[in-house]
Formats: C-alpha cells, structure tokens, sequence
C-alpha cells in the first residue's frame, strides 16, 4: 500500500475541476473514494443546552477527510470521558467534498517508456477534502454551563489535528 502523501500538497484550495470530453463515459471523475469521516454528530442530538462552543478557522483552506475523522476522534473521547455520554452535543460542520487527484510519476532508470508525462495527467482520485473559508465554523460542541472548560479543551485538542490556525468563539444558546 502506498503511504500517503504529505497535506502540504493539498493545503490550498483550488477550484473544483472536472474533465470535460466530448464522449460522456469519460466526463467525470471515475473512483471517488470513500469518507473516512464516521459520524458528524455525536452525543445527545436534541438536549437542552445552554452555550455553544464553536471552533473556527482563521484561514481559506482544504482540509483532507483523515483529519476531520482525527480531530473528531480525539475532541469526542475527551467530551465522552470527562461530560458523559448524554451531557453534549457535538458536530462536524464541514463535508469534505472535493475530490483530491495524484498523476503519479516514475522515477527509476527507463521511465521515459512507461509514463505518459503530461499527456494524461488528469490524475487518480486519491481522497476528498473540505474547503473551508476563513471565519467558518469547522465543527462546534454543545454544552451547558458547567461544560464549558471541558469542550474548550476538547476543541483544543481537536484544533491540533487540523491543518490551519484555529480559533474557539463561545455564545449563549
């Protein structure tokens, strides 16, 4: 299996794109992988709670699939372990639409022969990422008074995992 490759390479945004053919079977993206992205929404969905803790981007950027599903791992096993199961409420408020693309290159002695260099560098579908403007919430936890700290430093740890800076804006509900 290949390993990954590093978020760098897709850290900026682009424009989505499609092939455009004038034969339809070869007009969009074959393969699109699938969402590693489990759950949007964990703990109680329709409780009564008082305050919103929100975790925002300060930056326009692409964030992959893998990190969304990282940065929801470790914000929820810090919600469950310390508020209970039933004491929040907590999603991802982005969906990783676009579709990441990879033109492979060979590099060994007598590649020349078989690559196709630039003449179809379309590009395998590699993974999805969400594209996430500056000021936009990424994912948010809801909690009631007493539950404050703990979903600020579950969003904290959240907040590591993803590619940008990121900022926690706390509102009344």
């Amino acid at each position: 299996m290949a390993k990954l490759r590093k978020a760098c390479c897709y850290r900026k945004p682009k424009r989505a794109y499609t092939r455009v053919s004038k034969y339809r079977e070869k007009s969009y993206v074959k393969g699109v992988p699938g969402i590693k992205v489990v759950k949007f929404e964990t703990g109680k969905k329709n409780g009564d709670f008082t305050h919103i803790v929100e975790l925002k981007s300060k930056n326009h950027i692409q964030i992959r699939h893998n990190a969304l599903e990282s940065a929801r791992l470790a914000a929820n096993r810090y919600l469950e372990k310390n508020l209970g199961k039933t004491n929040y409420h907590f999603k991802i408020k982005v969906y990783p639409h676009q579709v990441m693309r990879h033109n492979p290159k060979a590099n060994f002695a007598g590649a020349d022969r078989f690559q196709d260099g630039m003449k179809h560098a379309f590009g395998k579908a590699l993974g999805r990422a969400a594209i996430v403007k500056d000021g936009q919430t990424i994912l948010y936890a809801r909690v009631n008074e007493d539950g404050i700290n703990v979903a600020k430093t579950a969003l904290k740890r959240a907040g590591d995992k993803l590619p940008c800076k990121c900022y926690l804006e706390i509102t009344q509900y």
